[in-house]
């Protein structure tokens, strides 16, 4: 950037802030002169006192609601990056990047007991892949000895018995394409005999082959669709192998569906403890269409956080009806939230704008408000606009100003910067604009600037 344009850049920035500055004289009387400055050494200190103040304060009940959503919300985010982290170790496996696998099921096993035993056993298996076969069977006995019970002790078992059967031999560079030529081979079989596949198929899985050659195998059993293939999916599905395998199972229930698959995902939901495996029940649900299964799941589920997620998949599959039952029978205010949440994914602007004019919880109306600026349309800003005249709450009308940023609504926000009579808001109509940048917005801040 040469000087010339430096110089506008800078004048155009001091000119912006004068034209926010001159938005706030109306409240200040236009006097700026006349403060003295015993009234400007009152300002800290009255804000001291406020800050004193709010922290003698007892916490209300939505700071106590707030904190404790902070709380879950922190876990489900932990929960989320170590899943990433053991999806990230997988496709190095895939990638044959052992060493990076290795450093990532180690962070694994070290952060994240509830997938502990998954990462000691991946990292089994990448240091094998490394040829560090005594560290890999010390890394399995430490798996088996610290997790007895684990569902990944039978893998651990294959492993340490292939480990030992091949000790000393030299790395073989064709064992990948010798499993994708057995996978083909497989497929091809299993198109004209299934009844001679499954049982080789059921092998691969029982054996220490990697993540994705099991991962496709359980593939082409899936496809297949006769009763043997469905009864060994189930039995998987039902946590019958090692946790991954399962999770793929269920996935596979859901992506090629049928009475016998829902019957066994019903299954799976009711018995299993694992809270990840029955969120993934609950997505191969969405997958399948099934509203009715999500619907019930939404309505007992004990567990908030797969209650939530039952109705984040009913959104998806567009279970509008099922959601406004739920909303009318719900007295949970964060479950409504979630809810109201749910009708942006489905579309539903209408609900949400009943939600948004007639909700009486200050908390909710906001939420159907930021969700009518995500879902956008006609009848959205028709419901803003008339939510922003009536309304009293300047929080509400902040929370109606956002939403018509969300919207990119440069218009209706220019309306309210010309009309409003409360400097504040005034100014965040103009901080709005001022992000949207498009051409409306830009001849407003012209506008400004040349008055």
């Amino acid at each position: 950037m040469n000087g010339r344009m430096t110089e506008q850049w800078v004048w155009l920035g001091a000119r912006l802030g004068m034209a926010a500055g001159l938005l706030l004289l109306p409240a200040m009387g236009g006097n700026l002169a006349g403060a003295t400055r015993a009234e400007e050494l009152q300002v800290p200190a009255e804000a001291n006192q406020l800050v004193a103040e709010r922290e003698t304060r007892p916490d209300s009940e939505q700071d106590a609601r707030d904190r404790e959503q902070a709380k879950k919300d922190a876990e489900a985010d932990r929960q989320e990056r170590m899943q990433d982290l053991y999806d990230s170790g997988r496709e190095s496996l895939d990638d044959g990047q052992y060493a990076q696998a290795a450093k990532k099921f180690q962070e694994l096993a070290q952060s994240y007991k509830a997938m502990a035993d998954a990462g000691l056993y991946w990292l089994a298996y990448a240091e094998n892949k490394q040829g560090k076969r005594d560290s890999a069977l010390s890394t399995i006995a430490d798996l088996k000895k610290t997790y007895p019970q684990s569902r990944w002790a039978k893998d651990a078992d294959a492993l340490a018995l292939e480990i030992r059967q091949n000790s000393g031999a030299k790395p073989n560079p064709d064992a990948v394409g010798d499993d994708e030529l057995k996978l083909l081979a497989l497929q091809g079989l299993m198109n004209s005999d299934p009844s001679k596949a499954v049982p080789l198929i059921e092998k691969v899985l029982n054996g220490p082959s990697s993540p994705a050659v099991k991962s496709k195998a359980l593939f082409v059993l899936a496809q297949s669709g006769s009763p043997q293939a469905s009864e060994i999916l189930g039995r998987i599905a039902l946590g019958k192998s090692n946790p991954e395998l399962q999770r793929k199972a269920v996935e596979y229930l859901g992506i090629f569906g049928g009475q016998q698959s829902e019957k066994t995902l019903a299954e799976v939901y009711n018995t299993t403890t694992d809270p990840s495996i029955r969120h993934q029940v609950l997505k191969s649900y969405m997958i399948s269409g099934n509203k009715q299964a999500l619907f019930n799941a939404a309505k007992s589920e004990k567990n908030d956080d797969l209650k939530r997620e039952a109705i984040k998949q009913l959104g998806l599959v567009g279970g509008e009806s099922e959601l406004e039952q739920l909303y009318s029978a719900e007295s949970s205010v964060e479950v409504r939230r979630e809810i109201l949440q749910a009708f942006f994914l489905a579309g539903d602007a209408r609900r949400l704008v009943q939600a948004a004019l007639n909700e009486k919880d200050p908390e909710l109306r906001r939420a159907a408000i930021k969700n009518l600026g995500l879902v956008g349309g006609h009848d959205a800003s028709d419901a803003l606009q008339s939510i922003y005249q009536k309304e009293t709450d300047r929080g509400l009308k902040e929370e109606v100003l956002n939403a018509y940023f969300l919207q990119g609504n440069s218009t209706a926000l220019v309306a309210i910067a010309r009309s409003e009579k409360d400097p504040e808001l005034r100014k965040k109509a103009v901080e709005k604009l001022s992000l949207i940048g498009d051409k409306t917005a830009t001849d407003f801040m012209m506008e400004i600037l040349q008055r």
